[in-house]
């Protein structure tokens, strides 16, 4: 592998700890040389919180985010990993990303700096190892987006154009998305460690994941137990939060589970607007696996198949070993449930907890369902009680839950000015609406104008202001007789 220039003074602190594990893990790969890279998104708050100098990356980063130059420290590797892809098992990679290294902040936080597009590798699969324009653009609102709504996701850097062309459902301009994480560890690097690597290379494996992510487990009396028990609850955390704010994943293949518990992959990902739990966007979900509602069953399902990475490592007596793993996972959704419950207290306004909680929330999204009513759009207007612009209100159903949930709240000894301000941080006013996202993604692809893009933006970065620049972009979209259909970009 040969070398290629290297850039100093750029503020970036690099070192690769992921290519101290045995080689059996990843494959040492540079990114393809692209032909004309250009920088369309530079994340100026996110360099900030990097410690990085924007100056710097406005003059040179064309030449970092496309590849074509290397950070001093950088040593890129492609990771392998395997899956279940919609339940079936399968030899996976970093078929089209490399992982330039670990930046390491100021404040000694470790991340990591992939490059998402950046051309073939040993697992690309048959695949060209590029990306499309339109993609990486959605990646980059949605998980900005996210991160705003303060739920754990990878973060986006920037996105260059590559002066290629990318043939997939139509010919887009090619581009890089350059991805930071706290790590790329998935539920498929440990499938991918137990099924075609050692014992020892498996130890390995989980002793840096627990060094990196889970540094207490080292005092536990059974590092690797406790390991899956926080995995377990970060991910009941994490799918409990998308739930939340009506996010469908839309591929939830165990390789695009971290074991950071971040949110990761943004393909065919969108937000729901009728809340209905059958929900999918997926073009190729065509069973409906990962559908809204289904979510919980299905990270629970890709637990299960963590536990089983971890058997080994659990106790010398396997019978011990698989009744630790089956008892943890069996506890997932009760975790996962107070969780969930929990967070939609908050969103009805609720602080304390009550027996008859769980009724008044489920009653009121069967009524949601029932009329087809705006998820987001509902608590929004309750929030600001405003009982207008959605057909449900008017009935008699709702009037007879609205008076149950307004005797609940007299029954807590809150102000209505402290139990406003609780539904304001938990309900956001907008959200990454999928025809606010086709817009952006359009004007950018076919006329080159980011302007749509960096305006959303703005009002996205602060979904729980209230503010009235925000009403436009929480209109619904007008009826289409074609369904919303999101593609995986590959």
């Amino acid at each position: 592998m040969v070398d290629r220039d290297r850039l100093k003074n750029t503020d970036f602190k690099l070192e690769n700890s992921y290519a101290n594990l045995p080689s059996v893990f990843y494959t040492k790969q540079f990114p393809s040389y692209v032909l004309d890279p250009k920088i369309v998104i530079l994340n100026k708050s996110l360099i900030k919180a990097l410690d990085l100098n924007i100056d710097t990356l406005e003059r040179d980063g064309a030449e970092i985010f496309s590849g074509n130059k290397l950070i001093e420290g950088s040593m890129p590797i492609a990771e392998a990993y395997a899956g279940h892809q919609f339940g079936h098992f399968t030899m996976l990679g970093d078929g089209r990303a490399v992982l330039l290294g670990e930046h390491i902040t100021k404040e000694g936080k470790k991340v990591d700096i992939q490059l998402k597009g950046s051309g073939i590798t040993p697992y690309s699969r048959g695949g060209d190892g590029k990306a499309a324009l339109g993609p990486m653009i959605r990646e980059y609102i949605i998980s900005e987006a996210m991160n705003a709504l303060g739920i754990p996701t990878t973060r986006s850097l920037a996105v260059v154009t590559t002066g290629e062309s990318i043939a997939r459902e139509k010919v887009e301009p090619g581009a890089i998305l350059t991805r930071v994480a706290s790590s790329h560890v998935r539920v498929g690097t440990f499938q991918y460690a137990a099924r075609f690597a050692s014992y020892e290379d498996l130890k390995e494996l989980a002793d840096y994941t627990i060094n990196r992510h889970y540094p207490e487990a080292m005092n536990k009396e059974n590092p690797y137990l406790f390991l899956l028990e926080e995995v377990s609850k970060r991910q009941g955390a994490l799918i409990a939060k998308w739930l939340q704010v009506g996010f469908i994943h839309g591929v939830m293949n165990t390789d695009n589970v971290t074991i950071s518990g971040e949110t990761i992959d943004y393909g065919p990902c969108a937000f729901m607007d009728t809340y209905d739990p059958s929900t999918v966007f997926s073009s190729i979900d065509y069973q409906g696996r990962y559908a809204y509602g289904n979510q919980p069953y299905i990270i629970a399902w890709n637990l299960a198949r963590f536990a089983e990475t971890l058997v080994p490592l659990l106790s010398n007596n396997q019978d011990e070993a698989v009744d630790m793993a089956q008892n943890m996972v069996s506890r997932f959704n009760d975790i996962y449930k107070e969780m969930y419950l929990s967070g939609m207290r908050f969103k009805l306004g609720l602080f304390n907890e009550e027996r008859e909680d769980e009724n008044l929330i489920y009653d009121l999204l069967n009524l949601m369902h029932k009329n087809g009513a705006d998820y987001t759009n509902t608590f929004r207007n309750l929030t600001l009680d405003k009982k207008c612009d959605i057909v449900m209100f008017e009935t008699t159903e709702f009037s007879s839950w609205f008076n149950r949930w307004q005797e609940r709240l007299n029954r807590q000894e809150k102000s209505k000015e402290e139990i406003i301000k609780l539904m304001k941080s938990v309900n956001p006013s907008v959200i990454p609406r999928n025809h606010l996202v086709e817009e952006a993604i359009e004007a950018a692809v076919k006329n080159n104008d980011y302007t749509v893009m960096n305006k959303l933006l703005e009002v996205l970065l602060r979904p729980y202001d209230y503010a009235d620049y925000q009403e436009e972009y929480a209109k619904l979209p007008e009826p289409s007789k074609i369904p919303y259909r999101t593609f995986c970009g590959t």
